[in-house]
């Protein structure tokens, strides 16, 4: 493997090229207009422009990214995550034009691609499962009886999708029949299928995900787990590893279980298993994700594993490069997304261009990103900017370091999510580890971003806006995407 292809954008595109760049492989990046001076097009080896800036006339259109790939000599395409990455049908195509994809096979895609499909497939396997339905329904009559023999409350989900789309919690059985039209419509304009699945609904859960990784050969491992409970819009936005309530022993039954899950569909190279946790810590299979993970760095800062090395590695018909008994657990670390999106406003997304923008440095501070000062953020794309990444020897060092560092995070121009990320560093319940994924809805409001220290915030926003030509009136509700890293506390020395 001498050339890869980079089917993606931004930061992952990035990520993906330097772990390329130390294996000695050079790297051909795609780019649509909107793209056409973004970071990841630059430290490419080659670069080809597939289309205007709408994901449709670009980087979702197959047959412009295997021509780009051609037409360079690239024998590899990686696809990132998002876009293409988790469709069968590209990755069918790819291996059929005589490019080896870095990735599962489609046909293991198109076993975990259906979340009923994942379902039946690792039930044979004895993972264990939130109580519902077995196959996939279209009928609203047929739903709410199976819904009223679970019993309330009950989760709708689409049968074809993910990312909170088609989801709908009911309460009580006379709300069913509403909610369950809207999620099937909501499922049917989204994916284009309207089927939806019916699970009980656990109260207080936590979002834990297993890592695997397997070769051709027949090995697969698990890389230990990642806490993803804190989340908004059913969407990830701190991550961690390991999980703070996770024993040892649940930790190597749930790893058992992921690996399961991962031989029943034939499944090699990276892939990410995810489980619902209750308070008693019994878990229960959700879905499996057949690619690599947004916050697959926090994996790779306590295990000492490229992931991307890795998968490589697999493409090329390698053995894994290490064993289940050569891994270990190495500390501690967290990852925060970092979204031009406004916290103060629900997290809408907000776009503009970066007119200050400087990382934060020193130990155990890592940031993938694919931004630098003066790029526009643009309304085409995923909203985020970067991921910010700390590593310490444990949960508490990390704590300590990402406020640390999110202090250092230097962002004007658009507001951001960061006021929210250093808000759960410092909230009691995520400090303690008592938390679910109602995180948000139980403890964010807001008004909490203001609540302490409003002097420094009205001379944070009122210096940013004289540094950038500005009115100096103070605005809480601006202060975030006015003053410097995007929020109050943060000071130009």
């Amino acid at each position: 493997m001498n050339k890869i292809l980079i089917a993606n954008r931004g930061e992952i595109a990035l990520r993906i090229m330097r772990s390329a760049r130390e294996m000695g492989i050079k790297t051909v990046a795609v780019f649509s207009e909107a793209d056409r001076k973004s970071l990841h097009v630059r430290y490419a080896d080659e670069a080809i422009c597939i289309g205007e800036a709408a994901s449709s006339a670009s980087y979702l259109v197959m047959d412009k990214i295997i021509a780009a790939a051609k037409q360079t000599g690239a024998d590899a395409i990686h696809p990132g995550y998002g876009f293409l990455s988790e469709n069968a049908a590209f990755a069918r195509k790819v291996t059929q034009s005589g490019i080896t994809f870095v990735g599962p096979s489609a046909e293991s895609m198109e076993v975990m691609g259906s979340k009923l499909g994942a379902k039946a497939a690792a039930k044979k396997f004895d993972v264990p499962m939130v109580p519902g339905t077995d196959t996939a329904i279209d009928k609203i009559e047929d739903a709410k009886s199976i819904a009223d023999q679970i019993g309330y409350p009950v989760l709708i989900k689409a049968s074809a999708g993910g990312g909170g789309k088609g989801m709908r919690l009911v309460e009580k059985s006379e709300q069913f029949a509403q909610e369950a039209a809207s999620a099937m419509s909501e499922a049917k304009s989204s994916f284009g299928d309207g089927s939806v699945f019916i699970e009980k609904y656990i109260g207080s859960p936590r979002h834990v995900e297993i890592q695997v990784m397997g070769d051709t050969h027949g090995n697969m491992v698990y890389l230990f787990e990642r806490e993803c409970s804190v989340q908004r819009r059913h969407q990830k936005v701190v991550e961690e590893a390991p999980s703070v309530v996770l024993t040892p022993a649940v930790r190597k039954n749930m790893g058992e279980c992921a690996v399961r899950v991962a031989r029943a569909a034939g499944y090699y190279n990276a892939g990410t298993v995810e489980f619902l946790v209750d308070e008693q810590l019994n878990f229960y299979f959700l879905e499996m994700n057949t690619r690599l993970q947004v916050e697959h760095p926090v994996t790779e800062m306590i295990t000492g594993i490229d992931l991307v090395k890795e998968q490589i590695r697999v493409a090329r018909g390698e053995r894994l490069s290490f064993t289940q008994d050569d891994l270990a657990i190495n500390g501690h670390s967290i990852e925060v997304r970092v979204y031009a999106e406004d916290p103060s406003t629900n997290f809408l997304p907000d776009i503009g261009n970066l007119k200050i923008y400087k990382i934060p440095q020193g130990p155990g501070v890592r940031v993938d990103d694919g931004f630098e000062e003066g790029m526009d953020i643009p309304i085409y794309y995923d909203p985020m900017i970067a991921k910010l990444i700390v590593h310490g020897k444990d949960r508490e060092e990390a704590i300590e370091r990402m406020k640390r560092a999110i202090h250092e995070y230097q962002i004007a121009g658009v507001a951001t999510t960061l006021p929210f990320c250093l808000f759960v560093m410092n909230h009691e319940a995520f400090v303690s580890g008592r938390f679910d994924t109602h995180f948000v809805g139980t403890y964010f409001s807001p008004e909490k971003l203001f609540a302490d220290n409003d002097d420094e915030a009205r001379i944070a926003a009122m210096l940013s806006a004289h540094l950038l030509g500005a009115e100096t009136t103070f605005n809480a509700q601006t202060a975030l995407k006015d003053s410097p890293s995007a929020w109050k506390k943060n000071r130009l020395e």
